[in-house]
């Protein structure tokens, strides 16, 4: 009974917005019916006189002019592409036990099974639509349709209406188990039973082709006569998506609510268990993208086994967090991803498309831009990135001017070494009496150099839901960590990032400072390296190729974005000069340590890049960086350094 109240209320929703329809195409043929009567009642002499044939060619103008403005915003509409989701297309001959799966839901739902399968890289399943001419692909010329994608062209030459595409988050299908993921998937196979209704179907296309052309005027063009014309289509097709907003909403919530109330008869009890696990893969991947794929990529280097991390991380987290103890007795059954032939190659796929959304990066491999396995990584990644930051802040302090003084003067006395840069951040009591205001001086502003690439934010994209899961997931990450020995407060991923989740030895004023982004600066010139940093990286920045282009595969999702919209969903916001001067101080340290103590770099799968010294995670380094650049006092981090064996007087490699 819920299923058809549910289905009811969405068919009366979508019965109005076709009413909109019908409205809009009478206002526009009005004219033309007022024109056909005149001309009609001309002819016959019924509507004859002196005003009366003016009256008939003034109508009949108007009504030709209304006309050809209505062809044209029904041209734009119907020509319009709509957005379709960025994803990885799974054949059927690629993964035939999740498919065989799919069906066997739709089965015991009682509604049409999904006419392809498709992954993205995200924490969220959905059925998309994609009968739109330009995501179809052609036809197979020996008319054979099995294969899953090819399925897609199904509502041409009088073929039955095809189903939607049912996308799945590839995060679910290496960490679900496969009753986990039925059960997940049921709510949202059981909409494929609504958006089969003729009405429901002619609603939603509407409304998406609505949302298309509206998109289309806002893009931007050359000539000022298609500027005008637009600017007329764009404002008519906003009329009538704005009149169409609200019922368009409350089909949709009809749909789910029907979806929703079938899928109560499959996997009830495994839904309500399996519902943590999105949470807590929300948290996992949003953390693995942020803290260990975000510097590869920055280094030209992205991850081929994203999915697998998660994995990992979720596992390290379970280890870690006294509330998700029971998770791991899970990994003894069937994950997911076992229903796939080849899950390395869609990982693989899957993170390639990850790298494209959330940093801009090209579609194709090159010396720019290469795959890094996981064993690598601390290698290639890691290693490299610390490197690079540290040849950076020396580039820096070459072009300042900064030398340094010894006693006696050495040959070396301007080689890459750690105390060069721990003598120029110290405040001396020369520097106090010199400049007593500067210490609370200026901080160099925010600069888009450093983090990921500059586009049009979504903070839809991680959104509200992204953000609630990874503060569900801090607290959980917080209360746990009480019994872990993994060295709190340790390196992080050399963003100044990795230890802001947890220090027990912290004072809780410092902490507050640094969370946010009202630190100060010791003294001008450590503003002043600040700032050069901020300058270098967006010089390096602009000068770097444009990513993009290439040979891409053809394909429904071939044609979604223009390369120059990514990334789509940047990870973080720009940073700070404070926080960058860190991550340059925190990467010299780490050189040095490596260099000189037989450090080495490691890959932490909650925090990203860290230090190992003799095997163990470095702890408290980054409250002792800060204390330097913020204070100006260099007493508690030479006594970590000496602590730790690590000799700052002594040249280090750099990139």
């Amino acid at each position: 009974m819920g299923v058809e109240v549910g289905v009811q209320a969405a068919r009366s929703r979508a019965l109005a917005v076709l009413r909109i329809r019908s409205r809009a195409l009478a206002v526009a043929l009005l004219p033309a019916a007022v024109a056909v009567v005149l001309i009609a009642g001309g002819t016959s002499g019924h509507i004859s006189g002196g005003h009366w044939g003016v009256t008939r060619w003034i109508v009949t103008g108007v009504a030709v002019v209304v006309l050809l403005c209505a062809a044209g915003v029904a041209l734009v509409v119907a020509r319009a592409r709509p957005a379709v989701s960025p994803t990885v297309q799974i054949a059927e001959d690629s993964a035939p036990d999740l498919y065989r799966m799919v069906r066997d839901l739709a089965d015991r739902l009682e509604v049409p099974a999904p006419s392809a399968i498709a992954l993205t890289p995200d924490c969220d399943s959905w059925l998309e639509d994609r009968t739109h001419r330009a995501q179809s692909p052609p036809a197979a010329e020996s008319g054979d349709d099995t294969d899953g994608i090819r399925g897609l062209a199904g509502t041409r030459h009088g073929r039955p209406p095809v189903a939607p595409v049912l996308v799945i988050g590839s995060p679910f299908l290496w960490w679900m188990r496969v009753g986990e993921l039925r059960a997940v998937l049921a709510p949202v196979v059981a909409g494929t039973g609504p958006s089969a209704h003729p009405d429901i179907a002619a609603a939603r296309r509407f409304v998406r082709g609505l949302d298309a052309a509206v998109a289309v005027t806002a893009a931007p063009t050359r000539g000022p006569l298609a500027r005008t014309v637009l600017a007329g289509v764009g404002w008519v097709t906003r009329l009538l998506l704005r009149s169409c907003r609200g019922h368009a909403a409350e089909m949709e919530r009809g749909v789910a609510a029907a979806a929703a109330e079938r899928a109560q008869a499959v996997d009830y009890g495994v839904r309500i268990v399996a519902q943590e696990q999105v949470g807590l893969a929300y948290a996992g991947w949003d953390r693995l993208l942020t803290r260990v794929a975000l510097p590869a990529w920055r280094m030209g280097r992205w991850p081929s086994r994203l999915d697998a991390g998660v994995v990992a991380a979720l596992t390290e987290l379970s280890r870690r967090d006294r509330l998700a103890e029971g998770f791991t007795s899970r990994l003894g059954e069937r994950p997911a991803c076992d229903l796939l032939e080849e899950p390395g190659v869609v990982d693989e796929a899957a993170s390639l498309l990850a790298a494209r959304l959330f940093h801009g990066g090209p579609a194709e491999c090159g010396p720019d831009w290469a795959p890094v396995g996981w064993q690598e990584y601390p290698d290639e990644v890691v290693d490299r990135t610390w490197r690079t930051d540290a040849a950076r802040l020396h580039r820096v302090l070459d072009a300042q001017g900064v030398h340094v003084t010894t006693h006696p003067p050495t040959r070396d006395a301007d080689a890459p070494t750690l105390s060069r840069v721990l003598d120029h951040l110290t405040v001396t009591p020369a520097d106090t009496n010199a400049a007593p205001s500067a210490p609370r001086g200026g901080r160099p502003e925010k600069t888009g150099a450093a983090g990921p690439a500059a586009g049009p934010t979504d903070p839809a994209a991680p959104t509200d839901a992204r953000e609630h899961h990874d503060d569900e997931h801090e607290q959980h990450h917080h209360d746990g960590e009480d019994g872990d020995d993994g060295g709190r407060g340790g390196v992080g991923n050399g963003t100044g990032e990795g230890n802001r989740d947890g220090d027990g030895d912290r004072d809780g004023d410092r902490d507050g400072d640094r969370d946010g982004d009202e630190g100060t600066l010791g003294t001008e010139r450590t503003a002043t390296l600040a700032a050069g940093l901020s300058a270098e990286l967006a010089r390096e920045e602009a000068a770097a190729p444009v990513r993009g282009g290439g040979t891409e595969q053809t394909g429904p999702d071939r044609t979604l974005w223009d390369d120059g919209m990514l990334p789509l969903f940047p990870l973080q916001p720009p940073r700070s000069g404070r926080e960058i001067l860190a991550d340059h101080v925190t990467a010299m340290i780490c050189c040095a340590a490596m260099d000189t103590a037989g450090a080495t770099p490691g890959l932490d799968w909650l925090d990203g890049p860290t230090l190992l010294i003799n095997g163990e995670r470095a702890a408290d380094l980054t409250p002792r960086v800060l204390t330097l650049i913020e204070d100006g006092d260099p007493t508690p981090l030479r006594s970590w350094l000496h602590h730790s064996g690590i000799r700052p007087e002594k040249p280090v490699r750099l990139v």
